[in-house]
């Protein structure tokens, strides 16, 4: 059996901590055994791992993901980017066919896919293990999870189960994120709600890309290179939806989605982030601070407070589900990123008569490296703040030290290692100031 998780998310539903790059599930706000601080994709890997299972796991996730998740889990990790986002159809389907021509899995593997982030006790990975048999012994297409509600929901889609008394049992239908009084209703039918995980095997998938034509002979290079064709779509509706044969494995154990701050912060061991006052008259309420000037909360009761260097979120916990609309409207690039050499923020992001600029302090921790590379548009200027390095110019190696300027023209190949930690500031001119005009020359130099 393999396992494919899906590590999406726009970053907007824990908003201002996340981003398009720093999604939630990146975020390190979980504690584990030995009470160090772990996020919700170490979480669900230390999981799988003691289930067995790690072994299995390939991770399909959106390029801008890729420093994250190798920062987090190490390198031996099989990881799938996809070209563009196109919803979890063409993410689940290229991760099918990576197995298929990179991997040489059989197409009578069972493959079972699940979400990268959700909260769960390691007894929800032991059902994902039996799943295999479940596959096999109902001859199904299609074999979902669905858990035990605790409570009629409106944020969670329904699966309703032919018979409610079998652990195991075909769907009878569907029903997506109901009004409070229906699901309550459907829960007294026997509903389960859908963890979003699917069983099949993997011959079931590839035929069904094959039919689509998208392209002439199916591998993982010819869909990554037309991945564009695929239609944008989930799998629930291009596939679930249109299976003959779908049964549901009851799990009755914890599950919950963290997706908005009044989940999350149920389940964090702290209340207080940073330098950060809450005082005790303040109940309920828990205060982030990812600045170095302090943070003071009085009496605020049922709240949350969150100062990021993407913004500023005071906000009662029962309203924090509906900020994922308000954020729309506020599209900025992201302030903040950890990069598998370190970090950045950005100091400032200004247009002066026709010139765009835009100022980072980056730290390089010691021993790791920015990739060798080159930009067609910008120049940029390197102050070193503090530590020792070894820059690459052109070639050519030198030693840098607090004090440095190295100025980057256009073209210029160029990269640098922390000999120590190092800690620079990173001017770019130029237009556009994207992060997609890097030219990468060597990843490790």
């Amino acid at each position: 059996m393999h396992l494919i998780l899906l590590s999406g998310g726009s970053g907007k539903r824990l908003w201002p901590l996340s981003n398009d790059v720093r999604s939630k599930q990146f975020l390190k706000l979980l504690s584990n055994h030995n009470s160090d601080s772990e996020s919700m994709v170490q979480r669900v890997y230390r999981q799988i791992s003691e289930v067995e299972l790690a072994d299995s796991i390939t991770i399909i996730a959106g390029e801008k993901q890729k420093d994250q998740l190798l920062t987090q889990l190490g390198s031996k990790i099989n990881l799938v980017f996809e070209p563009e986002r196109r919803d979890t159809f063409p993410a689940i389907a290229l991760a099918c066919s990576y197995l298929l021509s990179e991997k040489k899995i059989n197409k009578n593997e069972k493959i079972v896919v699940l979400p990268v982030d959700p909260y769960v006790e390691n007894d929800f990975f032991s059902t994902i293990k039996h799943m295999e048999k479940i596959i096999e012994e109902n001859a199904s297409d299609i074999v979902l999870l669905g858990a035990v509600p605790t409570y009629a929901s409106e944020k969670y889609g329904y699966i309703i189960p032919e018979s409610d008394k079998e652990e195991i049992s075909r769907v009878k239908y569907f029903k997506e994120k109901p009004e409070e009084k229906i699901a309550a209703e459907l829960i007294s039918e026997g509903a389960l709600w859908n963890c979003g995980v699917f069983g099949f095997e993997l011959g079931y998938l590839i035929d069904k890309i094959e039919k689509m034509e998208i392209v002439e002979k199916l591998n993982y290079k010819s869909l990554f290179d037309n991945y564009k064709k695929m239609k944008k779509t989930s799998f629930d509706y291009e596939v679930v939806e249109n299976a003959d044969n779908i049964f549901v494995s009851k799990y009755g154990g914890v599950w919950k989605d963290l997706g908005t701050w009044n989940t999350l912060s149920e389940e964090m061991s702290i209340n207080t982030l940073g330098n950060v006052y809450l005082s005790p008259t303040s109940k309920n309420t828990h205060v982030i601070n990812e600045h170095k000037i302090p943070l003071i909360a009085l009496g605020i009761e049922d709240s949350v407070v969150i100062a990021a260097h993407d913004g500023i979120l005071i906000a009662k916990k029962t309203e924090t589900p509906k900020l994922k609309n308000i954020i729309a409207q506020y599209e900025n690039r992201p302030m903040y990123e950890d990069k598998r050499w370190g970090s950045y923020k950005v100091l400032d992001h200004s247009f002066y008569e026709g010139t765009e600029s835009l100022t980072k302090k980056l730290i390089i921790k010691q021993g790791e490296q920015i990739s060798y590379q080159y930009h067609n548009h910008r120049e940029e200027v390197w102050t070193i703040i503090s530590g020792k390095g070894l820059l690459k110019l052109d070639d050519v190696e030198r030693e840098v030290i607090s004090g440095s300027v190295i100025k980057i023209p256009p073209l210029l190949k160029h990269g640098i290692k922390a000999l120590t930690e190092l800690e620079m500031i990173e001017v770019q001119l130029g237009e556009p100031l994207i992060e997609d005009d890097i030219v990468r020359l060597e990843i490790d130099w």
